[in-house]
């Protein structure tokens, strides 16, 4: 079964699902397009979710999308709607910016073969979650709320805050200047589970006013909702682990009376050109940018391939054109051994790779395992074929693109492969050579194999 490192207990662990396993994916802000920073996460989610598919688990997945209640600055409970701040930007409606957003982040996970969620909750259809939350959090003594309309969790009723990042609350120290600490808040580090607003496009009336929800509930209200009170997996880029994922955990756990998620598990920061990727830094790369450099969204894929998920990632271009080379020639390749005889499996072969997806997602290994495996002549062209399909249910590199694709040869190429097959007959390599070359200059790549010359 799937071992994977688990962020609260700082160990691998063994996933122990049975014939069902859920999770839980913290999704997208709509506000703005998603950088391939953003996605590494998902696609995290997506290899989780295939290698258990693999051992016969049925997976339901449960990914937010929030369009409502993310402030520029959450940390301090302070600042305006993202969304709301990119529809003034763009001179459109909140619900126009978010659906467009939403729409183009959708796109983009597709590309990059992520199977979509079962459940795809959005924060401004499940409101009456929220409220119901947060008047359970109150009534249990974990909630206060203030007379300008604002609920505050009381982070001091949850004495196991900070097991996920290690802050604990006696260490922690306020967002800002002591002397500007909110004065509503019977504790500094308490956090806003609801806001009040005056009257717009984003506002609802509950029992403490009109306003609109902290993001961090937005979470905890649609995971009990759509998962249960007790569920297997919690993913989500580094970044979350705190405050967002430390919140979290204290409102769904405060709320259900015991620990909701069994585990924890984030995927780290990646780099471009060895600068953090954020708008805020002005180096940002979207899935867009690589397609319009004339690169397979894929290859991003492969690139992720290339590094352990919890381990800092430098991306660069160079880096996307060489997985982009690789699932092109992969898929040439595929489509080569499709026209062989029909051979079993490489077992040997698969079996390894998948030890590697099962030892917390060692996909830099799997890879290494599938080009030696490609190398290996002592193993039959169909048999590769076989193996390189099946395996590809993990990789997700749409590497059966090429099979039964029309080969049309430029004018003049037929006649070309003939002379180079009777200069090879009668051993004059030389002319085979210089027919080869004049092959490649017209884009025709020709190779020699036992059963003798092929070509792509």
């Amino acid at each position: 079964m799937l071992r994977i490192y688990d962020t609260r207990a700082r160990q691998v662990e063994e996933i122990a699902a049975g014939r069902a396993l859920r999770m839980y994916t913290c999704g997208p802000t709509v506000y703005r397009y998603a950088h391939v920073g953003n996605l590494r996460t998902y696609v995290l989610s997506d290899l989780i979710r295939r290698t258990l598919e693999r051992r016969r688990v049925r997976v339901v997945a449960c990914q937010n999308i929030t369009d409502v209640g993310h402030l520029v600055d959450d940390t301090a409970d302070e600042g305006e709607d993202k969304i709301l701040a990119q529809a003034r930007a763009e001179r459109r409606s909140p619900l126009e910016v978010a659906r467009f957003y939403e729409d183009a982040f959708k796109s983009d996970t597709n590309a990059l073969n992520v199977r979509p969620p079962e459940h795809t909750p959005r924060a401004s259809e499940t409101i009456d979650l929220m409220i119901e939350l947060i008047a359970g959090l109150i009534e249990k003594g974990h909630a206060y709320a203030v007379p300008d309309g604002s609920v505050f969790f009381d982070v001091r009723t949850f004495p196991a805050y900070g097991e996920i990042s290690g802050n604990r609350l006696d260490a922690l120290k306020p967002a800002h200047r002591i002397d500007t600490v909110d004065p509503r808040k019977r504790f500094h580090a308490d956090w806003a589970l609801w806001k009040p607003a005056a009257e717009g496009e984003l506002t609802w009336d509950t029992p403490w006013g009109r306003g609109f929800p902290g993001w961090h509930v937005e979470c905890s209200a649609m995971s009990l909702r759509f998962l249960g009170s007790s569920f297997d997996l919690h993913t989500g880029g580094i970044d979350l682990r705190f405050p967002h994922h430390e919140d979290e955990r204290a409102q769904s756990n405060a709320a259900a009376g015991h620990e909701v998620v069994r585990h924890w598990v984030h995927g780290e920061h990646l780099l471009f050109d060895g600068r953090k990727m954020a708008k805020s830094t002005g180096n940002v790369v979207l899935l867009s940018d690589v397609v319009a450099a004339g690169l397979d969204p894929l290859a991003v894929r492969m690139a992720f391939l290339e590094h352990r998920y919890r381990q800092q990632m430098n991306l660069t271009w160079e880096t996307l054109r060489a997985a982009d080379r690789t699932v092109r020639r992969w898929r040439t390749r595929v489509a080569e051994w499709s026209e062989s005889v029909s051979a079993p499996m490489a077992t040997g072969y698969a079996e390894r790779v998948e030890s590697a997806f099962d030892d917390d997602l060692d996909t830099p290994a799997a890879l290494r395992i599938l080009r030696e495996l490609e190398r290996d002549d002592a193993v039959a062209p169909g048999a590769k074929f076989e193996t390189f399909l099946h395996l590809d249910q993990l990789l997700g590199l749409d590497l059966s693109t090429e099979i039964g694709k029309a080969r049309v040869l430029p004018a003049g190429a037929g006649e070309l492969l003939e002379a180079r097959s009777r200069a090879r007959e009668a051993r004059d390599w030389a002319a085979s050579d210089r027919l080869r070359d004049e092959l490649a200059e017209m884009g025709v790549r020709v190779a020699d194999t036992p059963e003798g010359q092929t070509w792509t």
